[in-house]
């Protein structure tokens, strides 16, 4: 207060009362917002709503962050309700054609990308990255590095730790990562609109009690159920129309939030040639997802021409997250804003983006490379909107 009260004396010495009052008005509104830095999603609902079934309505997308509400923060449980309030976006032709549209420019600029080949270890030479080694061996200089891995990949793997300066090495090893999961992706051969589904993504949950059924996710007692009790659902073709008529039938995918240790055992195992004992893991869990889904949806189950279960070993696998994070780092309190990691690391030449720098999912990510770009660049990140392109065209899904 000895501080705000100097600011405000010394404006009056000035004799500008005008901005004494916008000073004052300024100051209580960033208070206002400050106060959330250190407060959960829980605080807010809390705070202001009093209807159970409400905040478990305003709580339901907590999947979106992966943490219930009670321990997420509340600056990110807000920013997620609020991205949804006017509905999400699908891309026309599906999520494929959105990096499909970045390497059409990618190549109009002269760029080059590489397909099957895994980076091996980024080099440092004199406190800079000088460029990158690939897991053939082969080298490729660069003026930058742009690490999209979570933070463990990055610099505990690609780097080294014994590399990193002492402050990164315990922010490393003091990071907590993002929730696991399931995912089940199928095709049905019904008619899901007269079954009562839409272009909608669907939190399906047996009671209100989000925090509760997060905590059982993450127990060993999770994955010897035979329903799940909190479920994700949502129907590609649905969202885009086309889709279906290209196709003939429906594609769906389904997810449910798990721990990671529960497949550790299997990490060391080649992809595809895994024992028999995760297969039937696989089935079994399969199974249990098929039927939460028929509990809301009777008879899916009978028209499901193709499914394929993705565990976190998968996530490892195909993007390379630690312990098969989808979501990054963990959005607690303390790991988002300052707290999460920045797009300009301590080398003044790696830069990074995803989804454990400014924010995730799409929208977030996407945001964070214009950070990056930008940095480079010099400019802003409007300016790198300012491409002169086709206008993007939205249609509804529903007609």
């Amino acid at each position: 207060m000895q501080t705000i009260d100097k600011m405000i004396g010394t404006l009056h010495k000035l004799g500008d009362v005008e901005n004494v009052s916008d000073a004052v008005k300024s100051l209580g509104k960033a208070l206002s917002v400050i106060q959330w830095l250190f407060l959960t999603g829980q605080d807010l609902l809390d705070r202001y709503i009093s209807d159970p079934l409400l905040k478990a309505v305003l709580a339901a997308q907590s999947g979106d962050h992966g943490l219930p509400p009670s321990q997420v923060s509340a600056f990110v449980h807000a920013g997620i309700t609020h991205h949804y309030l006017n509905g999400g976006y699908y891309p026309k032709g599906g999520a494929y054609t959105i990096p499909r549209a970045f390497v059409r420019a990618l190549k109009r600029a002269g760029g080059e990308i590489k397909l099957n080949a895994s980076v091996k270890r980024i080099m440092i030479k004199d406190g800079a990255a000088t460029g990158v080694i690939l897991e053939d061996g082969s080298e490729i200089t660069s003026a930058f590095v742009i690490s999209n891995a979570d933070p463990e990949v990055t610099f505990g793997k690609l780097i080294g730790r014994q590399y990193l300066s002492t402050k990164l090495r315990k922010k490393l090893d003091r990071v907590k990562y993002s929730v696991s999961s399931l995912s089940l992706f199928f095709a049905v051969d019904m008619d899901l609109r007269s079954a009562g589904l839409d272009s909608g993504n669907y939190w399906l949950y047996d009671h209100g009690d989000i925090d509760q059924l997060y905590r059982f996710s993450q127990s060993d007692e999770f994955l010897e159920t035979d329903k799940f009790p909190a479920l994700f659902l949502t129907v590609t073709t649905l969202k885009d129309p086309e889709k279906f008529k290209k196709l003939g039938v429906h594609t769906c995918e389904a997810f449910v939030f798990v721990k990671y240790d529960a497949f550790a055992k299997w990490a060391d195992e080649q992809p595809g040639m895994r024992s028999d004992d995760y297969k039937r893991l696989k089935e079994k869990l399969a199974d249990a997802m098929f039927k939460s889904i028929e509990k809301r949806i009777p008879g899916i189950r009978e028209k499901v021409i193709f499914y394929n279960l993705a565990t976190p070993l998968t996530n490892v696998h195909y993007i390379n997250t630690t312990r098969g994070n989808i979501y990054g780092i963990e959005k607690n309190r303390k790991q988002v804003g300052p707290g999460a990691f920045s797009v300009q690391s301590e080398y003044e030449n790696i830069l990074l983006c995803g989804a454990s720098t400014l924010s995730h999912g799409v929208a977030g990510v996407t945001v964070s490379g214009l950070a990056a770009a930008a940095r480079i660049l010099r400019c802003s990140r409007a300016e790198l909107l300012k491409q002169n392109g086709p206008s993007l065209f939205v249609e509804p899904s529903e007609k």
